[in-house]
């Protein structure tokens, strides 16, 4: 594909907002929908302040801390990556155009990297792959592999969902790396 078409010979795609951070070796990667808006103008992960994400990471044991939104791209060195359905748009997911979503692309980053597990960080964004409703998600490991690995589906930490959020579902996910990784739970 050329730097300035696509291979249907219409314009390159719009870069991502945040880049990806995927690689070879991954034992998980956690699937957003979209970055906000404050996420898309600071060019990192998570980065509204009322966000939980990068909190929970620490308090479930993902992270050895807590890491700010900027030091996303240090997250290899835990064995997580991270990456999006929606990489070329921001904002709820309720806001987003149809095509917006980009499950095939998503796909292909998943065969390429070959991570054990993959954790949608919304129900929407595990829709919007799975193909099915978000009322059929539950919050958990999910019966069918995508690209070869292990789904989960985990509470929003964003803002719009506190009143909804538990932590269980995370801290199952969390047991589960260290057990691949071999370490005690």
């Amino acid at each position: 594909m050329s730097a300035t078409a696509t291979d249907s010979g219409g314009p390159p795609p719009a870069p991502y907002l945040v880049p990806d951070v995927l690689q070879p070796g991954l034992t998980l990667v956690l699937v957003g929908t979209a970055p906000s808006q404050i996420s898309a103008r600071a060019r990192a992960y998570y980065a509204n302040p009322q966000n939980k994400f990068w909190s929970v990471l620490h308090a479930v044991g993902l992270t050895p801390r807590q890491l700010s939104p900027h030091e996303y791209a240090s997250l290899p060195n835990w064995g997580i990556g991270l990456t999006d359905v929606a990489k070329r748009h921001s904002g709820v997911d309720a806001a987003l155009p149809a095509e917006a979503w980009a499950p095939e692309e998503l796909r292909l980053k998943l065969r390429t990297f070959a991570p054990q597990l993959v954790a949608f960080t919304s129900k929407r964004g595990a829709s919007e792959v799975l193909g099915k409703s978000t009322g059929r998600l539950p919050y958990g490991v999910q019966p069918e592999l995508l690209e070869g690995a292990k789904v989960w589906v985990l509470p929003s930490t964003s803002p719009l969902g506190h009143t909804h959020f538990v932590l269980e579902p995370w801290q199952a996910l969390a047991d589960r790396v260290a057990a691949l990784r071999g370490l005690k739970v």
